[in-house]
């Protein structure tokens, strides 16, 4: 299979991915609900279901799946070294913005997220697909390497937070943040982490796609997050800051996601909580 032969970044314009439909190289992901693929979805794109990006230990229901779980991951997907991945879904890019960040983690980055997803496609009048695309086999799949560069576990977070090494972005709704909404045992926020609602930067107006970048970095930069040193992302199971990973990484932010999230963090009896507004 021949190198591909496109340039996508990380965010591409419906525009962009339209002459590329056919590609042999390029795998487009949809990760809408089952009952909006099954109905209409953009040519070629293969249904991927949330529930292979995520792995449920006791009271935590959104981490990493093992190596064995990212292998079948990419089996689903047949995907080889030389495959861009275009992922899109009917949300704003948050399961899309979780695939990809499931990709990173296992070594592969020919990643791009489709920005607006199907409300976009849709809004530009483009041609959809009810049918179901069938693919050859790969033989050379993508070989899962672990890179952990793009993800924080509990005890590292936890160690960073005591001692107010990390800024911490909480991208749920605000009545999860103060814990008026309780979503685990215990509700609240991590302590120092700021709130900026995941669904903030996408434009309603627009087909859902993202607000214009600099708009979003300034409201972020405006609750006193400072983009020049790393930020940890996190909601209730990764799914949300699926997107807030992604708009981290468009803006250049060093990045990492908290996968266990609040359904490990709220779970914990031992983990400090604050509850309330934040003091920022």
């Amino acid at each position: 299979m021949a190198k591909f032969n496109f340039d996508f970044k990380l965010l591409i314009e419906v525009e962009d991915l339209v002459p590329h439909l056919g590609n042999t190289n390029l795998r487009i992901v949809d990760l809408s609900r089952s009952s909006v693929y099954e109905q209409l979805h953009i040519p070629h794109a293969i249904h991927l279901k949330p529930k292979l990006l995520v792995r449920q230990e006791d009271n935590t229901s959104g981490l990493l799946p093992e190596v064995e779980g990212l292998e079948e991951l990419i089996q689903y997907l047949n995907i080889s070294p030389d495959h861009h991945v275009v992922a899109y879904d009917d949300e704003g890019g948050a399961w899309a913005g979780r695939l990809i960040w499931n990709l990173h983690c296992l070594g592969f980055h020919n990643t791009s997220l489709l920005n607006g997803g199907i409300h976009a496609w849709l809004g530009a009048g483009l041609p959809t697909s009810a049918e179901v695309e069938s693919f050859e086999t790969v033989t050379n799949l993508v070989q899962v390497k672990l890179d952990e560069t793009y993800r924080i576990q509990y005890d590292e977070l936890l160690e960073k937070v005591k001692n107010k090494e990390i800024q911490v972005w909480d991208c749920r709704t605000e009545d999860e943040y103060t814990g008026l909404r309780l979503a685990a045992r215990r509700g609240g926020h991590i302590p120092g982490a700021r709130h900026f609602e995941w669904s903030t930067a996408l434009n309603r107006e627009n087909h859902l796609k993202l607000r214009p970048l600099q708009n979003t970095q300034q409201r972020l930069e405006q609750l006193g997050f400072n983009l020049n040193e790393p930020v940890v992302v996190y909601c209730q199971s990764h799914h949300r800051s699926g997107l807030a990973y992604i708009l981290s990484r468009l803006l250049g932010w060093k990045v990492q996601a908290y996968d266990g999230a609040w359904s490990e963090w709220g779970n914990c009896l031992a983990s400090p909580i604050i509850t309330g507004e934040s003091p920022s």
